[in-house]
This record gives structure tokens, sequence and C-alpha cells, in this order.
């Protein structure tokens, strides 16, 4: 008979809320193939198959419904108990998995998650980088960062003290045969690069001036879902984008990219680190929190 373990149980909760053995096996830190064996040995204890298979998708079965059901309350307890034995540890170690959109991760990479871990060798950090907005508790993460406006309300927020700003920017190139926009309703007369959304909407790009707010929704050749690809297609003169500021800063610092609507721009929420309120949090939770209200406390330069 097989011999069920932790890990069996957390693996199959993981396929479940992935819905999919591939995505539940990044989050496992695992192999697909690992992954899939563990769940068959399991099945073969249990003498039921948990999940229906194909090779398109993956769903549960009645008898995994039924599993799933009893046994996710079950484990959320034993973990609480274990979390309640780890806080009583002095020394942070374990593991931390934090969830960020890119531009937030290069923000806190530095000062932040590589500091921690100098200061605390026995943790390992799992950051993971995503555009989609996600449940932090459901998807087994620590914390999230996230802009403040995003961070959900049942959620404690801890200001990471850096202001975030818009930028709109076109290539030299591009304005030898443009004239600069002076006022947001003109870039109606301008190629833009779109934005897509995570959730599929196209973003409107945001202005602000003297308590005066307005939104315009741009039109041009080109839509795209990452600022790294809009970046490559305003510096070859496609048309003008709009990014946070710190994705294009050095370029224009260069010379590279030309800022123009600077006075409609001005400085919005900033980052926040967040997580769920917990009776017993681990030691390295606790010194990552510490950290962070160390940075948000210091001035911005």
């Amino acid at each position: 008979m097989h011999r069920t373990e932790l890990n069996d149980l957390d693996a199959v909760l993981a396929i479940a809320r992935r819905g999919s053995f591939r995505a539940a096996a990044l989050d496992l830190d695992m192999s697909t193939t690992a992954l899939s064996n563990a769940i068959g040995k399991l099945e073969a204890g249990l003498g039921v198959r948990l999940f229906n298979r194909t090779t398109r998708s993956v769903s549960l079965t009645d008898a995994g419904r039924v599993f799933v059901d009893q046994v996710g309350p079950a484990l959320r307890d034993v973990h609480g108990a274990l979390e309640a034995v780890r806080s009583q540890q002095t020394t942070p170690s374990g593991t931390l998995r934090i969830n960020a959109f890119a531009m937030a991760a290069r923000e806190i990479i530095s000062p932040l998650v590589l500091e921690f871990l100098r200061r605390n060798p026995r943790v390992h950090v799992d950051l993971v980088t995503e555009g989609r907005l996600v449940d932090i508790v459901a998807e087994g993460f620590d914390l999230g960062v996230r802009v403040a406006d995003l961070v959900p309300s049942d959620m404690i927020a801890i200001s990471l003290g850096r202001p975030q700003r818009y930028a709109v920017v076109g290539s030299p190139a591009y304005f030898e045969r443009h004239e600069r926009p002076r006022v947001p309703p003109d870039l109606l007369n301008h190629p833009c690069i779109r934005v897509r959304l995570p959730n599929g909407a196209l973003y409107r790009w945001q202005f602000e001036k003297d308590g005066q707010a307005t939104q315009i929704d741009v039109r041009g050749p080109i839509t795209l879902d990452e600022a790294s690809l809009a970046r490559i297609a305003v510096l070859e003169a496609i048309g003008l984008g709009f990014f946070m500021e710190q994705n294009v800063r050095t370029d224009i610092e260069a010379g590279r990219l030309v800022r123009v609507l600077d006075d409609w721009t001005p400085a919005r929420a900033g980052l926040c680190l967040y997580y769920p309120g917990r009776r017993n949090p681990s030691a390295a939770l606790r010194a990552f929190i510490g950290l962070a209200r160390e940075l948000g406390a210091k001035p911005v330069p």
C-alpha cells in the first residue's frame, strides 16, 4: 500500500487549483513527470482516479472533488499548525514565495530581495512574476507586490515608499516627422502603441493636471501586452508609447527616447508589499516584512 505523504496531498490541491499538471509542478518546484508519478501512486493506493486527464485538460473526478472538499480544510489546519511551530524559530529559514508583476520585481530585487538574502542566508526566495492579479492565498504565495491601488482590501499592505509615474515617449526619429502632442487629445492624431491588460481589455492612457483627469483611447498599428516589446516598437519609431517611468528612464536620459506631456503625468500611488494576516508568521516572513518596513521608511531619492 502506498503511504500517503503530506506533499502528495499538497500536490492534489495544487493541480485542482491550477487545472494543469505543468502549472502545479512549477508551483511545487518539481518536474511534471515526478508530479504525475506521485499522483499515479496516490491514486493506486486509494483505488480510485482523482483526475480525468486528456492531452488538453485536467479535471477532477467525482472522487477527486470529494477528496479536495474533505482534505483541503484539514490540510490548511495542518499547515497552520506547522506555521505555528515554525513561528517559534529565532533564525529565519525555509522558503518565501512572492508574486509580483515584472516592473515591481525589478524595483524590489536589489534593495529588498537581495538584501534580505544577504541578511538571511538560510532562506530561499521564490519570486514569481506575472501580469495578472492573483489571489496570493489561493495560489500559495506568502507575499505579493503591486501598485497600492490594486492591493486587495483584506490584505495588510506596506508602502515601499516609491511613487510611480507614467511617461509618454517617442523616438527622436519619430518627432522628426511628427509634431509633439501638447495636450492628451492631441494623441488621437498620432499612431500609438496600444496596451492590452492581463484581463484582455485595452488600456486607456490616463492623465491628470490641475485636478483635471482624462483618459485617452489611443489608436495605433499594433497592440502589445508586454512593456519590453512596446519599448522596442517605440525605439523603432512605430509610434508613441505609454510606460511606467522606470521602464524608460535610462532611454530618456540617454536621448534614445523623448518625453512629452510630462506635466500631464503626475506621481501616483507607489508600490506596496502585501500579505494576509496570520496569527503565527514564520521567522522568515517576519524578517522580510521588517526589512520592507525599513525600506519604506527611507526617504525617496
